[in-house]
C-alpha cells in the first residue's frame, strides 16, 4: 500500500483524507488498513506518534458508511485520548452523515444523554463512564459489530478489566475487533487469546523501544538537588517542555515554584475536571505557556506536535510507562528529546527500563544495594554488550557533602523544607532579564 488512493474507500471517506492532507500512509497504517478492511481482526503493536488512530479510524469511517444500521464503539484509556481520538474520527467522517457520542469522565452525564437520544453510530468513550452507560441502558452494544480497543496495555495497567471484559462479554458474537497497544505484555496476550478471532499479528518497530530520533540523557542527582538542575536544563532548552511527577500534589507545587521563578507553567492530572484540563492542553498546545508539569495521566493521549523537551523528574512507577513519556515528543517524525534524573533511590527502578529498552542489560551483582548505600553514585550506562544508550550527565553537585546543597526548590513562598538550609534555585536574578517568547495568556 503506497497510497489511500489503492484502497478503493468510499467517496465521502476519500474526500474527508483528502481535505485532511493525509497523503502517504505510515507503516503501521500500510499495513493495518487493508487487514482491517477485509473485515479481519487485528493485534497490532507501534510505537507512539506512528499514526495509529488513522490506522483502526480509516477502516472504521469506511464501514459505517458502507453500512446502514452497525454500530462502532472505541475505548481509550484517558480522556484526553478519547477527545484527540474524537475529534480524528470526526474530520475523517467530513459530510459523511454519521452521529458521534463522546463518553468520558468528567463531563456532563446529561450532555452524553442528549448525545445517545440521537442514536450514534460512533461512540469513543472511556471503559468506565462506557459501562455507566450501559448500566443506565442508556448505551446498547447489540448493534456494535466494529469494536476498536486503543492502548489496550494502559487500560489493563489502570484496572479497566472488568469493565473491558463487561463490553466484550455484551457486543454480538459476530463483530470485528482492532486491538491495539505500544506494549505487548502477556495480559494483552491472554486478552486477545480470549477474545479476538484469530487476529493477524501487525508489529511496526520494536514495541519496548523508544523512537529512534529522541535524543535520550540522564543526570545522575541527589534528590535535594533536582530542582536546581531541573532549573539549568530549562534555561539550556529552547521550545516547549513537559516534565513528569509523581503526584497531583507534587505537579501543583512544582508549578507554583516555577511560576515564583518567573517561568510559564501550569499542571494536569487526574483530578482536574474535564473542562479545566481541556483549557489547559489547548492552551499548551497554541504556545500561551511553555511549561507543562503532569502525572502519568498526561503520558498517554497527548498528542501535542509542538513538546521539544521531555523530562522525568520522577521516574515512572511502570517501567512501560517510560516509553509511553517520552513518546510525547518527537512526533509525526519530528525530533526531541528527553531527559531522565536518576537519583539514589532510583536505582531498581531504572534498572528496570533499562531491561525493557535492552533485554541484555545485566545489572552488576549487588548494585542495587550499593547504590543506595553511596547515595546514587554508581550508574551503569552500558548493558552487557557495552553499548552505551543514553548521554549521562552528572549535577554540578553531585558528590558534594549533604550540608552543601543550594536548594530543593521548594522552600520560598511557605514551600517549607525540613531538612538543612537550601535556599532555592539562585537563577531568578541572573536570568531576570530574559523575556520568553511565550504568550501570556489567562484562562
Amino acid at each position: 500500500m503506497e497510497n489511500f488512493l489503492s484502497l478503493q474507500l468510499e467517496q465521502t471517506l476519500m474526500d474527508s483524507i483528502a481535505k485532511i492532507n493525509f497523503k502517504t500512509p505510515t507503516p503501521i497504517q500500510a499495513q493495518a488498513i487493508p487487514v482491517a478492511l477485509e473485515g479481519k481482526d487485528i493485534l497490532g503493536t507501534a510505537q507512539t506518534g506512528t499514526g495509529k488512530t488513522a490506522a483502526f479510524g480509516i477502516p472504521l469511517v469506511n464501514f459505517l458508511l458502507k453500512t446502514k444500521k452497525d454500530t462502532a464503539l472505541i475505548m481509550t484509556p484517558t480522556r484526553e485520548l478519547a477527545t484527540q481520538v474524537m475529534q480524528t474520527m470526526s474530520s475523517l467522517v467530513g459530510r459523511g452523515n454519521i452521529r458521534t457520542a463522546l463518553l468520558i469522565g468528567g463531563d456532563s452525564m446529561q450532555k452524553q444523554l442528549k448525545q445517545m437520544k440521537r442514536n450514534p453510530r460512533l461512540i469513543v468513550g472511556t471503559p468506565g463512564r462506557i459501562n455507566d452507560h450501559i448500566k443506565r441502558n442508556t448505551l446498547r452494544l447489540n448493534n456494535t459489530t466494529f469494536l476498536v480497543l486503543d492502548e489496550s496495555d494502559r487500560m489493563l495497567d489502570m484496572g479497566f478489566t472488568p469493565q473491558i471484559n463487561q463490553v466484550l462479554e455484551t457486543v454480538p458474537k459476530k463483530h470485528q475487533t482492532l486491538l491495539f497497544s505500544a506494549t505487548l505484555p502477556n495480559n494483552i496476550i491472554r486478552l486477545a487469546e480470549k477474545y479476538l478471532n484469530h487476529p493477524v499479528r501487525i508489529s511496526v518497530g520494536s514495541t519496548s523501544t523508544p523512537i529512534k530520533k529522541i535524543k535520550q540523557e540522564v543526570i545522575r542527582v541527589k534528590d535535594g538537588d533536582k530542582y536546581n538542575q531541573l532549573i539549568k536544563e530549562i534555561y539550556n532548552r529552547q521550545g516547549s517542555i513537559l516534565i513528569f511527577v509523581k503526584t497531583r500534589r507534587n505537579a501543583e507545587k512544582m508549578v507554583k515554584r516555577l511560576k515564583y521563578d518567573d517561568h510559564d507553567a501550569d499542571a494536569i492530572h487526574g483530578n482536574l475536571r474535564q473542562n479545566k484540563r481541556d483549557r489547559v492542553i489547548k492552551a499548551f498546545r497554541n504556545n500561551h505557556f511553555r511549561i507543562l508539569v503532569g502525572t502519568d495521566v498526561a503520558s498517554r493521549g497527548l498528542d501535542i506536535p509542538a513538546i521539544k523537551h521531555v523530562i522525568n523528574f520522577d521516574l515512572p512507577q511502570v517501567p512501560e510507562d517510560f516509553i509511553h513519556r517520552i513518546g510525547r515528543t518527537a512526533r509525526a517524525g519530528a525530533e526531541g528529546s528527553a531527559l531522565s534524573f536518576v537519583g539514589g533511590e532510583d536505582r531498581s527502578k531504572w534498572n528496570a527500563i533499562q531491561r525493557l529498552i535492552d533485554p541484555s542489560f545485566r545489572a552488576e551483582p549487588g548494585s542495587e544495594s550499593r547504590e543506595r548505600k553511596r547515595g546514587g553514585r554508581s550508574f551503569d550506562r552500558r548493558g552487557s554488550r557495552g553499548k552505551k544508550r543514553f548521554i549521562e550527565k552528572r549535577s554540578d553537585s553531585f558528590g558534594k557533602s549533604r550540608n552543601d546543597r543550594s536548594g530543593s526548590g521548594f522552600k520560598k513562598r511557605g514551600y517549607r523544607d525540613t531538612r538543612d538550609d537550601r535556599s532555592g534555585s539562585g537563577f531568578k536574578k541572573k536570568f531576570a532579564g530574559k523575556k520568553n517568547s511565550f504568550k501570556k495568556h489567562r484562562y
